[in-house]
């Protein structure tokens, strides 16, 4: 067994997405597909030679086998040391703290997130950088473009590694090191909560639910939950990690997640429910008949966090993506930190976090993490949410009603319109674009446009541009509508349609969401005429 060189052809659509290359695994499985992505990682990033890389994924169809490649094209490509979590499970945010731990050169995480699975599912790959975040877009353009004209790429064959067996293993001159995945995430979780608040919290009859939704973290939930912090363990549910997640939809919402959410909303709810994604980075907060939406959980974690052991020093400041509600900026302005309103997708974070401008961000796409790690980091929220239930001795009701009385309440939604064709999405969102300059100064019922543009940002520390993020019609600090396309489908176009509406008055703090935002809904409707244009009579999914 040796190196060797192996002729091929270029694939023309390796292009990494919000978080990565996400396809079909019927894609992935195309001859030398995944090799070719790999070596243009490999020929993009010369520090990984001689140095260490993380890899892991989150168990769906095609992980195994895909690890054994990745670990036969890095000892190709003179990679020194690669660590693997056994069985090649890691999550993604487990992922992000080991390469920093163990001080590695990058990390390559197999996922596609909370994206579907089994053989007619999807797969991903992403892959992270020394600090433990993801790779910039300037890097991944530059895979990218590296991808389009390969013709070789560098392979250990013959190469075959025992990843269920802890310890150490070779192949050629490399090392390969198989760890357990819950272990130096926990240790990283005890530091920063106070594990025997929560636990005396459930010692005293409180009880918790958790989804791990037959997807990676359901290891970590039962060493966490239900081995260090003493919940029964019918406290985790669906905890089995499963190739195809039990057929079911990997995505912590109120659609996928449906049997948590009926559980929390009926006659004998638990009094803390959550669920995670299928890599883990993800989560949905629940409380007895009530749901926290995502930009809530930011906001209402960030005025709690000093509460909590790692955080005694303090905020910092604060981030969230530009779709994702208002709520933290209200936090923010009381805490008298800096807000960041930045693009869609976590890399975006990482600047702000490596220089130290912020301790806590969020997206509204079910994401919430903090400085301890450079991806959102699902289990992370949910444990502090219970150090913040344990030190407060309040109900998450009880925070969420005394929070909206404080700072107000941000009803928020979105619509998704999935697997449109390319041209339909581009026509809706072409039409936004040509009104923007028509819109301010217009009043849509109570409330008047005072902004209509197509949101770009500029990274405070490296000073690159990220534009074409998004188009927002804003109402001051009443209202919000914003469209942007998705880019972590793998199946045609998805148009997300987020619609926030700000209430103050006590009297209008408890309305359903979908009432109060149905005013917002018929503007949308009238302004984008993204039914008429779609042919859609209804949105795909609302979240």
């Amino acid at each position: 067994m040796a190196v060797r060189e192996i002729a091929t052809k270029a694939y023309l659509d390796q292009k990494s997405g919000t978080a990565g290359l996400r396809k079909k695994v019927a894609v992935f499985q195309q001859p030398h597909y995944l090799e070719n992505f790999l070596q243009s990682v490999f020929d993009c990033a010369p520090e990984l030679k001689g140095q260490t890389l993380v890899l892991g994924g989150d168990g769906r169809h095609h992980n195994r086998a895909a690890i054994q490649t990745a670990i036969a094209i890095a000892a190709g490509n003179g990679i020194q040391r690669v660590i693997v979590g056994q069985g090649g499970l890691l999550s993604t945010p487990a992922a992000s703290h080991l390469i920093r731990l163990r001080k590695a050169a990058g990390g390559l995480i197999l996922t596609a997130s909370h994206n579907p699975a089994g053989p007619d599912g999807d797969f991903g790959i992403k892959f992270n950088i020394g600090n433990g975040g993801q790779a910039s877009e300037s890097l991944t353009d530059r895979i990218y473009e590296q991808s389009k004209v390969l013709s070789r790429y560098r392979i250990f064959e013959g190469s075959y590694v025992d990843i269920d067996r802890r310890g150490l293993q070779t192949i050629g001159d490399m090392e390969i090191e198989i760890v357990d995945c819950v272990d130096d995430y926990a240790a990283l979780m005890q530091e920063m909560f106070d594990f025997d608040r929560i636990r005396e919290w459930l010692r005293k009859g409180h009880s918790i639910r958790f989804d791990a939704m037959h997807a990676v973290t359901g290891p970590y939930a039962q060493r966490i939950f239900v081995e260090m912090l003493g919940a029964p363990l019918n406290s985790i549910v669906n905890a089995s990690p499963l190739e195809d997640f039990g057929g079911g939809h990997p995505d912590p919402n109120l659609i996928y997640a449906k049997p948590l959410v009926d559980l929390l909303f009926g006659d004998r709810a638990p009094d803390f429910g959550a669920a995670s994604d299928g890599d883990g980075d993800r989560n949905m907060i629940l409380g007895r008949g009530i749901f926290i939406s995502p930009g809530d959980s930011l906001a209402m974690l960030a005025a709690h966090l000093n509460k909590l052991p790692g955080y005694k020093d303090g905020i910092a400041g604060i981030a969230r993506s530009m779709p994702t509600c208002r709520a933290a900026d209200k936090v923010a302005k009381a805490m008298a930190v800096p807000m960041y309103e930045t693009p869609t997708g976590w890399k975006f974070f990482c600047n702000l976090l490596e220089t130290g401008r912020i301790t806590i961000c969020g997206e509204e796409s079910f994401g919430t993490g903090s400085s301890h790690v450079r991806e959102k980091d699902g289990l992370w929220a949910v444990l502090a949410w219970l150090n913040v239930l344990a030190v407060t001795g309040l109900s998450v009701k009880e925070i969420a009603e005394a929070h909206w009385k404080h700072y107000g309440r941000h009803y928020y939604a979105r619509h998704d319109y999935d697997e449109l064709s390319a041209a339909t999405a581009t026509q809706v969102m072409q039409h936004l674009a040509g009104l923007g300059t028509e819109l301010p100064g217009q009043k849509f019922g109570d409330w008047t446009v005072t902004q209509a543009d197509e949101f770009s940002y500029q990274d405070p520390l490296d000073g690159s541009i990220a534009a074409n993020q998004g188009l927002r019609i804003v109402f001051g600090d009443d209202a919000r509508i914003i469209l942007r396309l998705s880019g972590t489908g793998t199946k045609g176009a998805t148009l997300r349609l987020y619609l926030e509406r700000y209430e103050q008055h006590e009297s209008s703090l408890a309305w359903k969401t979908n009432e109060a935002l149905a005013p917002l809904v018929n503007i949308a409707d009238k302004i984008i005429k993204l039914g008429e244009i779609t042919g859609r009579k209804a949105p795909s999914v609302i979240t």
